[in-house]
């Protein structure tokens, strides 16, 4: 079984938190435990990079965080109430309207353009077309994208595709945002430009980071690092 890994003592209120987190796919001899009863703490505001070899059940436990997904048993609870309790179509309001993602496929919709995709998160939560343009445009112009908004996305470079996925992430001010292997396809020059933009976010706007990477350099930018291993944390340091 996993340690507890907590918050800092005295510091915020924990954004996320698990309890004997367990996640099982398949059965019999196809059994695998991609989780073994994972114990966390997330404070609200706090960078953690989770780390590990493929395998090690990082992604799992960010899925499960991310509520993209459902755990075995054990809870996940955000500002102190445990998710379970929440009807399926409260934990997608939740997750739309408190998680922002970003994620190393960049996930766009190639046909349509640079501001569309950005302003997705919005047209599912039934934003009226005007505002969803200004807010669009407003995190267009933050990330120097704005004069790509008519642009297919399929037209863009890497780091540009990897800049407007932050933006879409962004676009419903989220309160954590969660980031897969986010500089998994760029260049290190890129890379450095990706990772400056998510920190740059963090400390200005207090969003809660949680990273998912073998980017040691990215790891090395967090406020914490959680190592897993076997479906289990088996170290953590703090910067």
């Amino acid at each position: 079984m996993s340690a507890p890994v907590t918050a800092p003592p005295g510091g915020p209120e924990p954004a996320l938190e698990t309890e004997n987190l367990v996640k099982v796919y398949g059965s019999g001899a196809s059994r695998f435990d991609a989780l073994k009863g994972i114990t966390l703490q997330i404070a609200a505001g706090e960078s953690v990079a989770v780390v590990g070899k493929s395998g090690s059940g990082k992604s799992t436990l960010m899925h499960l965080l991310a509520l993209l997904d459902q755990p075995t048993s054990g809870v996940v609870a955000m500002d102190g109430q445990p998710v379970s309790q929440l009807k399926p179509a409260e934990v997608a309001q939740l997750r739309n309207e408190r998680f922002g993602f970003v994620f190393q496929q960049f996930f766009l919709n190639p046909a349509q353009t640079v501001l569309e995709n950005v302003v997705l998160p919005l047209k599912i939560a039934g934003v009226p077309r005007r505002e969803r343009t200004e807010r669009g445009m407003q995190m267009l112009e933050r990330l120097d994208l704005a004069d790509k908004a008519g642009n297919r996305a399929m037209d863009l470079s890497g780091g540009q595709k990897q800049r407007v996925c932050i933006a879409r992430a962004l676009v419903n001010k989220p309160t954590v945002l969660f980031a897969d292997e986010p500089t998994g396809n760029l260049d290190s020059a890129t890379s450095r430009t990706v990772e400056d933009i998510l920190f740059g976010l963090h400390r200005e706007e207090g969003i809660t980071l949680v990273v998912v990477t073998h980017d040691d350099d990215l790891a090395a930018r967090c406020q914490r690092r959680l190592v897993m291993q076997d479906g289990m944390i088996v170290e953590e340091t703090r910067a």
